[in-house]
C-alpha cells in the first residue's frame, strides 16, 4: 500500500509491516557494543584462566581459544559487569564511562 492511500479508514491489517526482521535476530552482524556505558578491562597478570567469566557473559564477548580466554570482544560487549562480579581474582575491572 502506498502512502497516498493511507487515511483514518485504513485498518492496521492492511498496512505493509514496517521494521520486520526477516533474518535471524543476531548481534553477530550488528556491532552492539556502542550501547555500552562502562567497559571491562582484562588484567592478564591477575587472570588464572579459570574461565568462570566466559559462560556468564550474556553477549558471548569473552572469547575462549584453546582453553584460554582472550581479550574482550568490545564490538558486542554491553558493559553489564557480570564478568567482573564473578571473577575471583580481580582480573576484570569495570571502567566507568569509557567506551
Amino acid at each position: 500500500m502506498s502512502i497516498e492511500h493511507l487515511n483514518e479508514s485504513v485498518s492496521w491489517k492492511d498496512i505493509t509491516p514496517g521494521g520486520e526482521i526477516y533474518e535471524g535476530g543476531t548481534a553477530v552482524a550488528i556491532k552492539t557494543g556502542e550501547w555500552r556505558t562502562d567497559t571491562p578491562k582484562f588484567i592478564a597478570d591477575k587472570c588464572k584462566q579459570c574461565l568462570l567469566c566466559a559462560p556468564v557473559c550474556p553477549d558471548c564477548s569473552i572469547p575462549v581459544v584453546d582453553g584460554k580466554r582472550g581479550e574482550f570482544d568490545l564490538d558486542h560487549c554491553k558493559g553489564c559487569g557480570i564478568c567482573a562480579k564473578v571473577c575471583p581474582f580481580g582480573a576484570i575491572e569495570m571502567m566507568k564511562g569509557e567506551k
